[in-house]
């Protein structure tokens, strides 16, 4: 069965260009265009592709809006970034809207296609240059700080936090951490302060997400 394809982007020449490559693709089929992202969220609503090819920057609905509503609305599409634009915060945003794939348009168009039978497979594909965009991002995020558990909780919190979260009730806390009863209250105080919480089912939710515990 082929991979059914739809081309979301704003440049004709490219985009038929692009189409037409693919079309000629073993196992590939292009099942539509779209030249900008309102009308590729419109198309994939109908023709349910397996993977789109999403330009980031485009007039009516940009890549990043449109592929936070495919994704949304069609989770089984695959979206696959295919951009002239590898900022740090295009990549970001395309990843975080549900992309599973970001290619650079200077890339050769074997990798284009691999990049393609990679998501379609439900895969991640970066690129190289996008690999160490993402890296160096990431890195600056540990080394400037961010709101994770492990910069906005001291590690007796976390470990407080966690205990919470497990069910141990106020008594049992403090003798496992050899501490006394007001003491653990003042650390949930904290904590509770710290994360805006209002109440221990939310940090529970927290304590999960965070990957504090394993319940």
């Amino acid at each position: 069965m082929s991979t059914r394809i739809l081309v979301v982007d704003d440049h004709v020449v490219f985009r038929e260009a692009v189409s037409s490559l693919l079309g000629s693709e073993f196992g590939m089929e292009v099942v539509g265009q779209a030249d900008d992202g309102r009308s590729g969220v419109a198309l994939a609503r109908d023709l349910r592709p397996d993977v789109i090819i999403m330009d980031v920057v485009m007039p009516n609905l940009n890549g990043i809006e449109a592929t936070r509503q495919i994704v949304h609305e069609i989770p089984n599409t695959k979206i696959l970034a295919l951009s002239a634009f590898s900022d740090r915060r295009s990549v970001r945003e395309m990843l975080k809207a549900g992309a599973i794939g970001y290619v650079p348009k200077s890339c050769p168009f074997e990798e284009l296609v691999v990049a393609i039978r990679t998501v379609a497979s439900g895969q991640t594909y970066l690129s190289t240059l996008i690999s160490g965009i993402v890296v160096e991002g990431y890195i600056q995020k540990i080394t400037t700080g961010d709101d994770s558990a492990y910069s906005v909780l001291t590690p007796r919190e976390r470990e407080v936090l966690q205990l919470i979260a497990e069910g141990k009730s106020t008594k049992t806390i403090a003798k496992e951490l050899f501490v006394s009863t007001k003491t653990v209250e003042w650390h949930r105080s904290q904590i509770m302060n710290k994360l805006g919480a209002q109440s221990v089912a939310e940090l529970v939710k927290y304590a999960i997400r965070e990957e504090l515990t394993c319940i």
